[in-house]
């Protein structure tokens, strides 16, 4: 008897360290794969010329950025207009500049750590365990998602999304993509919105802060951060986000990492007010964001 009850105390307290084991694996041991490839265009050598900047704008030789606040469903949203003259300024980076499991960092410092002069919280690769990801030219993982809707954004930088079932990330690669982005959904492709008024992802509410990433025309861009949570903002729908990316003229636009992630970082400042639960304004923790910089 004594020696079942013996068993019956190891098997239980096995389990539960095993299951413990697995979700500190999952959710917090942070394990870095490999050190971030420098990208294979090199911008550091781009003259800037003379740069210009206010509380709401910065504009070089290369680059011009107006922020614009909208108060749209009782949400704000902050919205970064983008014109560059070179795709290889449409970055993206790592946090701590590596590629693993459950690295993360704010996006203000991902972004000072590049020196980004405008940055949004990317795609949140790294609670993953399938989804291509392919940054600045460089493969890192090539495990496919069924059905996963991407970003592609190429070269010459032009935006397509595909599904992740239909194409390898070798051939999207050889085909000129520089980055992808696999979090989604596909929100205006052809500047028709592709979302429905019931669509949402995972088990999020219908209502939160949001993160999207458009394009106008040839290098010609929207980075999109909405607050929500909170008693002066309620958050988006995907439906209303898809909505207005269409009313600020995206013919492709595409749904980022939202909730707690949703960050708009510019020239030094986060520009929103980020919130996980509307109780406590503050940033969480990303593995990736998507910038403008040299």
């Amino acid at each position: 008897m004594r020696k079942k009850y013996l068993f019956a105390t190891i098997y239980g307290v096995t389990l539960i360290l095993f299951t413990a084991y697995i979700i500190l694996d999952t959710f917090l041991i942070s394990k870095s794969y490999t050190k971030v490839v420098n990208p294979t265009i090199d911008t550091s050598t781009i003259n800037t010329g003379k740069i210009t900047t206010t509380s709401n704008s910065y504009q070089d030789e290369n680059i011009k950025i107006e922020l614009k606040e909208y108060k749209e469903n009782n949400t704000t949203i902050y919205v970064a207009d983008v014109q560059i003259t070179n795709p290889a300024l449409l970055k993206t980076a790592f946090a701590n500049n590596s590629y693993g499991k459950n690295i993360t960092s704010k996006t203000s410092t991902i972004s000072k750590s590049v020196n980004a002069i405008l940055a949004i919280n990317g795609d949140y690769y790294g609670v993953q365990e399938k989804g291509y990801v392919l940054k600045n030219g460089t493969i890192y993982r090539s495990t496919a998602s069924k059905n996963q809707e991407d970003l592609v954004i190429y070269q010459d930088g032009s935006f397509k999304i595909i599904n992740e079932s239909e194409v390898d990330v070798d051939a999207l690669l050889k085909d000129g993509a520089y980055n992808i982005l696999s979090f989604g959904p596909a929100l205006v492709q052809n500047g028709n919105v592709t979302v429905n008024i019931n669509e949402e992802v995972g088990k999020s509410m219908a209502s939160n802060p949001r993160t999207a990433i458009g394009i106008i025309d040839d290098l010609h861009y929207v980075f999109v951060v909405s607050d929500g949570r909170t008693n002066e903002s309620e958050g988006l729908s995907l439906y209303e986000l898809a909505g207005f990316m269409q009313s600020l003229g995206a013919v492709t636009a595409y749904n980022l990492d939202g909730g707690g992630s949703s960050t708009m970082y510019f020239d030094g400042n986060v520009i929103n007010n980020p919130t996980t639960n509307g109780n406590k304004i503050s940033e969480r923790g990303v593995s990736d964001i998507v910038y403008i910089g040299y």
